[in-house]
């Protein structure tokens, strides 16, 4: 049997890294809003009898973390980190959702000699979402996160409550008392982070490597412009498919999520 560790590195705020399998191959799980990396719990079961699996809560997402935001930048340091650190060649396979994708689509721009493959969930290409959004898109977008951004301001103090209730609107799978506002620093970063404010970051995102991009068809708000999907599935070594259920796939369709993850990894290099 493989084992499975917990290791403690001083990358970014005192990440922890969590480590389980040890096969030749590395996957690094990144996750969103309201998240920790507990939501890869069923992923890592069904991989880390092959693969390496590394997963990590987003600097600040944890509940014992310091008040602050975190830039693009700094998230891609820690992402860089832990690939030099633990794995082979320096190189692996991202799996990301919602704010996930959002950094390690920068983290694949920027060093694309160190992703081999990525799985993309229920977020695409973000250039090619904000030009083809429609008024109606764009309304609820503003104002679900502007929401979120209100409840960073608030703090604690009423924050946290305001937090909850959007994920619970939502459909948030994680636990409320998981839950807290300064999950939000994101959406205050996207908006009013200045000069390093991510909607600045919005690069077209075309992927170097093998790419799987898995999606819920069940929202009212998609996160991707279905011509880049479709383009992006036809080229050889990617895969374009939507699963019925909402925005967190790999809860909602967990079986078939599996099953789809398993099978595009296993498939031979192109």
């Amino acid at each position: 049997m493989h084992s499975s560790t917990l290791t403690q590195a001083s990358l970014i705020d005192d990440i922890d890294i969590h480590i389980e399998g040890d096969g030749s191959e590395t996957i690094i799980m990144i996750h969103g809003w309201p998240d920790t990396h507990e939501l890869w719990d069923a992923q890592v079961d069904v991989l880390k009898d092959k693969y390496k699996c590394i997963r990590f809560t987003l600097p600040s997402f944890d509940l014992a973390g310091p008040r602050r935001t975190h830039t693009i930048d700094e998230i891609t340091a820690l992402i860089k980190s832990i690939i030099e650190r633990h794995c082979p060649n320096n190189k692996a396979v991202l799996l990301l959702h919602d704010w996930g994708c959002l950094f390690g689509y920068e983290f694949s721009n920027k060093y694309p000699d160190m992703v081999s493959k990525m799985i993309g969930v229920d977020i695409g290409d973000p250039e090619s979402m904000k030009e083809n959004a429609s008024f109606t898109d764009w309304c609820m977008f503003v104002f679900y996160q502007m929401t979120l951004v209100l409840a960073w301001l608030l703090g604690r103090l009423g924050g946290d409550w305001l937090t909850r209730m959007m994920a619970k609107a939502l459909g948030c799978p994680t636990p409320s008392e998981h839950i807290w506002a300064n999950m939000n620093y994101p959406y205050f970063m996207f908006w009013f982070g200045g000069s390093q404010a991510y909607r600045k970051r919005l690069n077209s995102f075309n992927p170097q490597c093998p790419f799987l991009f898995i999606y819920g068809t069940q929202k009212p708000l998609m996160f991707h412009h279905q011509a880049w999907a479709d383009d992006l599935g036809a080229q050889n070594a990617n895969k374009t498919i939507g699963l019925k259920c909402g925005h967190w796939v790999m809860v909602d369709q967990v079986e078939e999520f599996n099953e789809v993850l398993v099978e595009w990894l296993e498939l031979p290099k192109q």
